[in-house]
């Protein structure tokens, strides 16, 4: 079974659609995390033991407990995010389903050894293996706008791969931070395995402070530049995942029609907050008010509600001050030339945080709106000449998680994919890759270092290790002890054997270069 940690004091569980407090979880002690890590450890340690296909079992029986417990993780999704249930369904519950069903698929073969062959002459007569073994106890400090997919992507791989996990859910989502434990515990998993800790920034400095063997992080950049100062002093790695600023681009052979649905529900899915939202658009001049005006027809159709109601589109934001920060970069960006086709206003008739879905045009990148994180319900338009001008303004951004590119010529569009700087890009959909469990999620920059998902992030959760067997362990090796002139000249006929470009030099070097093989070492 997952543990619940030491706990003081209460954290709230706030649903955003009325504000009002539903509920009250215990916060974890800060100075409890150095005997929480030590917990950890003692299960890691007998859990790294258990057969892959032990844990795989135990990840079919999560996935079969997502499942069999939807309905109530959806509600506490709806509950405590504010999301439509229908984005719960599909990007909280299938994400966490579709990631332990593909790990209990594929975890055995994708940590299998694997054989290095060598190349060099000189270690032929070895064998190289490459194993993956645990890091040990890790660190997840997870965010609030994904409290199942998000940290489920990550606790998930860490399990299969032999590790403990000790992880942080939001302050703000702390049920679903709860169900998550009881997930693991429902599973069968070990006692202490996958340890649950509630609260603030002080307990995500305290895990920091206890010494797990990584951290992966998912939040802002200013908190991640805190996590990863906090980190490097103790030698501890970092996964961080701080956010986006993606760019869509649309070229003037775009489907118009798709591309705007696209652009509605990139911009809008979760109210805007997703690290992967569409925040930056770039449409070329000759469709650009075409374009803007389905933009704008197809936001106006949109419903503003409460998550759980089923014919809500567009939840609340988390919080009053993310309402008024849309607000803050609204202003700052129509002060500077930008023009509100449709929104731009907070819908205290609905609550305390809703905010309309806008759509914004003639924005430019002086702009805040165009320069900083939006993670809201802002559709910002910018025209652009040609798709070189789209490259170059989509490439000048110190975020790089992901894009898009919307054409009709998917040569072309794939082509335009490998020159823009980002973790990744999808040719006709946006956002949607973050689902595909094989995909890895990550970027550079501003938006953090590493990867998640796929094998690339599950490689973030070992310690690859090369083993290396000797074939001819009675053979003294020609590089050891002693050395002198002969070894000297053998060693330069070796180098020009191997390395000197033609056949027939290099066979004029092959009888000196045998020499280094088989010599007197002269110390018997």
């Amino acid at each position: 079974m997952a543990a619940t940690a030491i706990s003081v004091d209460n954290v709230p569980s706030i649903n955003p659609a009325t504000g009002n407090v539903v509920g009250y979880f215990e916060k974890t002690q800060p100075a409890s995390l150095q005997q929480i890590v030590g917990r950890a450890r003692v299960a890691q340690a007998v859990w790294a033991r258990v057969p892959m296909r032990e844990r795989c079992a135990r990840l079919r029986d999560l996935r079969d407990r997502i499942m069999s417990s939807r309905e109530a993780l959806a509600d506490a999704v709806v509950v405590e995010s504010g999301k439509p249930r229908v984005e719960a369904l599909f990007a909280d519950i299938f994400v966490s389903a579709d990631t332990s069903h593909f790990f209990a698929k594929n975890g055995k073969h994708l940590l299998r050894p694997e054989r290095v062959p060598h190349h060099s002459i000189a270690a032929k007569a070895k064998s190289g293996t490459l194993t993956y073994e645990p890091l040990g106890v890790i660190g997840v400090i997870s965010s609030w706008n994904y409290p199942l997919a998000i940290p489920l992507s990550q606790i998930i791989p860490a399990v299969a791969a032999g590790n403990a996990v000790i992880c942080k859910t939001s302050e703000f989502t702390p049920h679903c931070g709860a169900l998550i434990e009881k997930l693991f515990a429902d599973a069968g998993f070990p006692l202490d395995l996958v340890i649950i800790v509630q609260g603030g920034g002080e307990v995500g400095q305290a895990l920091i402070d206890a010494d797990p063997d990584k951290i992966f992080f998912t939040g802002s950049v200013a908190t991640g530049r805190r996590v990863a100062e906090a980190c490097a002093k103790r030698l501890i790695p970092t996964v961080l995942e701080l956010g986006g600023k993606d760019a869509m681009l649309v070229l003037a052979d775009a489907d118009l029609d798709v591309a705007a649905s696209a652009a509605v529900w990139g911009s809008y899915t979760n109210c805007g907050q997703v690290c992967l939202s569409v925040e930056r658009l770039f449409v070329e001049q000759s469709v650009s008010d075409e374009f803007a005006a389905r933009c704008v027809a197809k936001t106006k159709k949109l419903r503003v509600g409460p998550g759980n109601d089923p014919n809500t589109d567009v939840g609340p934001m988390i919080r009053p001050q993310h309402v008024q920060r849309m607000v803050d970069l609204i202003e700052d960006a129509v002060s500077r030339g930008a023009r509100v086709l449709c929104g731009g206003h907070p819908r205290v008739d609905l609550g305390p945080n809703f905010f309309e879905p806008t759509v914004i045009t003639n924005v430019d990148s002086t702009m805040k709106l165009f320069q900083e994180e939006t993670f809201g319900p802002i559709l910002a338009i910018q025209t652009v000449a040609t798709s070189e001008e789209a490259i170059r303004r989509a490439n000048d951004s110190p975020f790089a998680l992901s894009a898009s590119v919307w054409t009709r010529d998917s040569a072309h569009g794939q082509a335009i994919a490998r020159r823009l700087r980002a973790g990744a890009v999808m040719v006709n959909d946006a956002i949607s890759y973050f689902a595909i469990a094989e995909a890895p999620h990550g970027g550079c920059g501003a938006s953090g270092w590493g990867r998640t998902h796929g094998r690339a992030g599950l490689l973030e959760m070992v310690q690859t290790k090369y083993i290396d067997v000797d074939r001819l362990p009675r053979s003294e090796k020609p590089w050891w002890y002693r050395y002198g002139a002969d070894l000297e000249r053998a060693a330069d006929a070796f180098l020009q054997f191997e390395y000197s470009g033609s056949i027939a030099n290099r066979l004029r070097h092959a009888r000196a270069a045998l020499k280094t093989m088989f010599r007197n070492h002269g110390l018997k």
